[in-house]
């Protein structure tokens, strides 16, 4: 009966456009990546190590992406060699060991918010990392490439708007009186209890800063990185898991290196069990896994640009869970980023309309080469013209 459901859920999903799969999975993916903001602050505000926390976060992703690929991508696997472990190394220091230790330095300097904010110029810097290597073509002559300059410029400035901008207040979270005063007092939604999740204090802001801007170039470089390594390894699960290996081996290497405390270690409470829990199924399990399929399908570009959406739903869940006020900035920011996501998959999509169209008339081409030859051999050419399956 599980089998019938699980077959019935899968054609389920395989019956909802590519093109639509993607945009879900981006979405979902930004409302992981904002909880995982507030887990982190959170983490480190508890004292969890920052060597030892991406430890056992990486730990736990591997645990949860090994099965899957063994078992899902048995027969598509190619066999790992010494070029491809060597790319799944290089991959995993860019992407886990830079990406993740970067994020924690920055994060213990500065705050949830501007973490979440700064991460904006991952579309401009992915966008530009692309350019240069060929692998996104920005024809700024035709409507496409200047769609997805505009598109990308427009996420960035949202994104900062929302950050930077408050404006008059358009939503105020419900108040509740207290019984035993007569005045009105403001709470949250959910209650935090005392744990502070706010602005770093007595921290090095600046050097935070640096942190993250490394953070950010280490994220762009990854997302770009991967794109022509996936071409020659199409496994995407085991491609994932190779990767997170990797990434835990330099993380451990380093934790024990420079983690002299023990007690380091061990955990002191279910808070700090669940933040690295969470890190590892949501941050990287799944995230590793969902932002490497949109990347081989929909490219650096199209992952990247979702990007400022989590700024705008970290808005969202702090007024909704922490009941802070929403401000005209963060409608404006909204709007800002919404257009600019337009722009981009428009331009996405005119350009693979583009695409067709000159692969149309090249098979036109051929065909009418073909032609005069004689019916034989034009049956025998026949099979050999393969039609184009775009799918994002």
């Amino acid at each position: 009966m599980a089998d019938l459901g699980s077959a019935s859920s899968r054609r389920m999903w395989c019956s909802i456009p590519e093109r639509m799969q993607l945009h879900v999975a981006m979405l979902a993916l930004q409302f992981g990546y904002a909880g995982f903001h507030v887990v982190s602050r959170a983490a480190l505000n508890m004292g969890v190590s920052k060597l030892v926390f991406p430890v056992y976060r990486n730990i736990i992703a591997l645990l949860l992406l090994l099965p899957f690929a063994y078992f899902l991508e048995k027969k598509e696997r190619p066999a790992i060699s010494l070029n491809f472990a060597c790319q799944f190394f290089f991959l995993a220091l860019v992407g886990i060991t830079a990406n993740q230790g970067f994020y924690l330095l920055g994060l213990e300097n500065t705050s949830p918010t501007f973490a979440s904010a700064i991460q904006n110029s991952v579309p401009a810097i992915t966008f530009l990392m692309a350019a240069i290597f060929r692998i996104e073509q920005v024809r700024l002559n035709r409507k496409d490439g200047l769609a997805k300059v505009v598109g990308t410029l427009l996420c960035v400035i949202g994104a900062t708007v929302i950050t930077l901008y408050k404006g008059p207040t358009i939503y105020s979270p419900a108040t509740r009186v207290n019984s035993m005063n007569s005045n009105t007092i403001t709470t949250p939604v959910f209650d935090f209890g005392t744990l502070s999740l706010g602005d770093a204090k007595g921290k090095n802001w600046t050097l935070g800063c640096l942190y993250l801007i490394g953070h950010c170039l280490s994220w762009s470089g990854w997302l770009v990185l991967q794109a022509p390594v996936l071409k020659k390894y199409p496994a995407r699960l085991s491609f994932t898991s190779y990767t997170c290996f990797f990434g835990l081996l330099q993380f451990l290497v380093i934790a024990l290196v420079l983690e002299r405390d023990a007690q380091a270690w061990l955990f002191h409470s279910g808070g700090e069990a669940f933040t690295i829990l969470y890190a590892g199924v949501v941050a990287s399990g799944i995230a590793f896994a969902v932002q490497t399929w949109c990347v081989d399908r929909g490219g650096p570009v199209f992952v990247a640009v979702y990007q400022p959406v989590q700024t705008l739903v970290v808005a969202i869940m702090a007024s909704l869970a922490l009941g802070e006020e929403f401000y005209l900035g963060g409608i404006i920011g909204a709007v800002l980023i919404v257009a600019g996501l337009y722009f981009v998959l428009w331009g996405k999509s005119e350009e693979r309309k583009f695409a067709r169209e000159q692969l149309a008339i090249a098979s036109t081409t051929d065909h009418s080469i073909i032609r005069p030859a004689s019916h034989a051999k034009a049956s025998l050419a026949q099979p050999l013209l393969s039609s184009s399956t775009e799918n994002v």
